[in-house]
């Protein structure tokens, strides 16, 4: 089964999510992206009892958020940093984090990109008290 692409926009309460193929008519919202994540499987799996198709689980579920959006949620992650990292200009990425322009899809893969990279060496690492 290919993932479920769910549309996600960043409210003054939290954030609200609705699948992106318009057969399927199911939105819900949460308070962090965790919650709102279980909360679209909650809600496809009762639209899905109710039509007879599939249960999901998480890891069926693709969130698009845009990079404006990212910014707002992830404010520990500083625009301009990621931009020197990855070779962007501070002024580009942080007009794009500001919502003043809108990147295309090659520049969302290279933001996506470098993010996923500090991801990866976020989780790899290890603290020590010495």
């Amino acid at each position: 089964m290919s993932k479920i692409e769910f549309i996600v926009e960043k409210t003054k309460d939290g954030f609200s999510a609705f699948a992106s193929n318009e057969d399927l008519p199911i939105g819900t919202s949460g308070d962090n992206v965790t919650e709102l994540k279980n909360n679209i499987v909650d809600a496809y799996n009762s639209y899905a009892e109710i039509k007879d198709l599939k249960e999901i689980t998480i890891e069926d579920v693709a969130i698009k958020l845009d990079v404006k959006q990212f910014f707002d949620y992830y404010k520990i992650i500083n625009a301009s940093a990621l931009g020197a990292r990855i070779g962007m200009d501070k002024t580009l990425i942080s007009q794009y984090a500001n919502g003043h322009k809108v990147p295309g899809p090659k520049q969302v893969d290279r933001i996506l990109a470098g993010i996923r990279e500090i991801g990866e060496e976020l989780s790899s690492l290890n603290l020590t008290t010495a």
